[in-house]
């Protein structure tokens, strides 16, 4: 459980629409939405236009959807539903809650156990789909990991892995198009710089916003920076945190900050570690709660101990997969 003050979340509704009782929409966009054609995954942005159904205008960044796809196992039963994060803003693609879009990552592995390839029912179908297909849909789901309700009382410092961007992409929308001066930051990890996603259109926000800063963290590349005269190498999210602490250290010790993270389990660890590692005392208690014990070893954290022996406070939200 999280600790500290309540922070007001913006009220989310929820399971409007169940797989007994789904929504139908049709696909009106699927492009890949990787930095280079030669990237090391298959992940693509695709937007459903739910007219005419309950959904309109009522999902937020943040929030999920189900998408039910079509077929059966190979024991005759229907595909079971797959949850996949909204990358849509408030307003939708098109403006008026109409559009909602999620991004999502063609899963294919090898079959240890049978030989060939094992391919992800439900990603491989989704990211199959054209222009004016049928999908059926549920949801939304979700609400514990959406913008709060007065955004211009608090500045943002998101961090994503892969297709973890996806709710930022949303919020970031929200916040920015609002027309208030919240600061907000985005650190977004990906193995290769082709593998960065929506990486075009987030250097343009940043180009268009001031108080937008976009940092890129490589992990299986060399990387040319320097702090130092040290060359920082192949770098993780939370490597950023001191890399970059020049640039995140107005928003990590404000007292209008949030941290959000979202990505492969695991991420969240070498996040809190840094932050422990690396903020004065009295910035990192506003995020991390732990007693002198655990402090004496945070190379020692592990997830295990999270909510236990290292709380977070609410000023940090996770939502990893």
């Amino acid at each position: 459980m999280s600790t500290g003050p309540e922070i007001q979340l913006r009220p989310a509704q929820m399971h409007l629409y169940k797989p007994a009782a789904p929504a139908v929409a049709t696909i009106v966009k699927n492009e890949p939405c990787t930095a280079g054609r030669k990237a090391s995954g298959f992940v693509r942005h695709v937007e459903f236009d739910v007219s005419g159904t309950e959904l309109v205008g009522r999902c937020l960044p943040g929030q999920a959807i189900g998408v039910l796809p079509d077929g059966a196992d190979k024991d005759g039963r229907e595909h079971k539903l797959r949850l996949y994060s909204l990358a849509s803003p408030t307003r939708g693609e098109d403006g008026q809650g109409g559009v909602l879009s999620t991004t999502v990552k063609r899963l294919i592995d090898e079959d240890w156990n049978g030989g060939g390839l094992f391919l992800g029912v439900a990603s491989n179908w989704l990211c199959d789909r054209k222009v004016g297909d049928k999908v059926r849909l549920t949801g939304p789901n979700g609400k514990r990991f959406v913008l709060p309700v007065d955004s211009a009382a608090h500045d943002f410092v998101f961090f994503a892995t892969g297709t973890g961007v996806a709710p930022f992409r949303g919020m970031i929308t929200d916040i920015l198009e609002s027309g208030v001066k919240s600061r907000v930051a985005l650190v977004m990890g990906s193995p290769y710089a082709t593998d960065l996603l929506y990486d075009s259109w987030l250097r343009e926000m940043a180009g268009r916003h001031d108080n937008f800063t976009y940092i890129t963290a490589i992990s299986r590349e060399p990387n040319q920076a320097s702090v130092g005269g040290a060359t920082l190498g192949p770098m993780y999210v939370q490597d950023r945190i001191a890399s970059d602490y020049a640039t995140l250290e107005p928003l990590l010790v404000s007292e209008r900050s949030l941290i959000y993270v979202c990505g492969l389990a695991g991420m969240e660890i070498g996040i809190i570690r840094q932050l422990a590692r690396t903020l004065p005392a009295s910035a990192r208690e506003a995020f991390i709660e732990a007693d002198a014990e655990a402090l004496s070893n945070v190379d020692g954290w592990a997830r295990t101990m999270l909510h236990k022996q290292v709380k977070l406070t609410r000023r940090i939200s996770l939502e990893v997969y």
